[in-house]
This record gives structure tokens, C-alpha cells and sequence, in this order.
């Protein structure tokens, strides 16, 4: 998938990926789409979470290797 952006929360523990991530993405522009790759396992659920809640569009995930990268489109 293609993407604009990307925000590394590698190693990062819930609920930190979601908050870097809606503070990394406050100056995007509407469209942008963002990777954001996470370790968390609990991401999987935090992330869409935050995506329903803040009008942005969940495009998915994919694994890859030890990561797992989530795509969104910011509203």
C-alpha cells in the first residue's frame, strides 16, 4: 500500500502509539494517508479504535516481520 507518511511507535506500550500518532498527524493535510508501525499487540484494537472516534479511515494493517504497520486516511 502507499502511503504519505509514516510514524514509528516501535516499542512503544499502549496507549502510547495512538497518542503519538494523533499528535504527529496535526499538521497533515485531509488524505493523507499514514503508516504508523507498532509492536504493541494491543494496537490491533487501539488503533481502528482511535480512527472510529476521530473521523479518520482505517485502510488496515499488515504484518511485517516483528511489526505490524497500520494504514490511515486522515479525515
Amino acid at each position: 500500500m502507499k502511503w504519505d507518511e509514516e510514524i514509528d511507535a516501535i516499542g512503544l506500550l499502549c496507549p502510547l502509539p495512538v497518542l503519538r500518532t494523533r499528535k504527529r498527524m496535526t499538521p497533515f493535510a485531509s488524505g493523507t494517508v499514514i503508516r504508523v508501525l507498532t509492536t504493541d499487540p494491543a494496537a490491533i484494537i487501539d488503533v481502528p479504535h482511535f480512527c472510529a472516534e476521530a473521523g479518520h479511515t482505517y485502510l488496515g494493517s499488515t504484518d511485517e516481520d516483528k511489526t505490524t504497520a497500520h494504514y490511515i486516511q486522515k479525515a
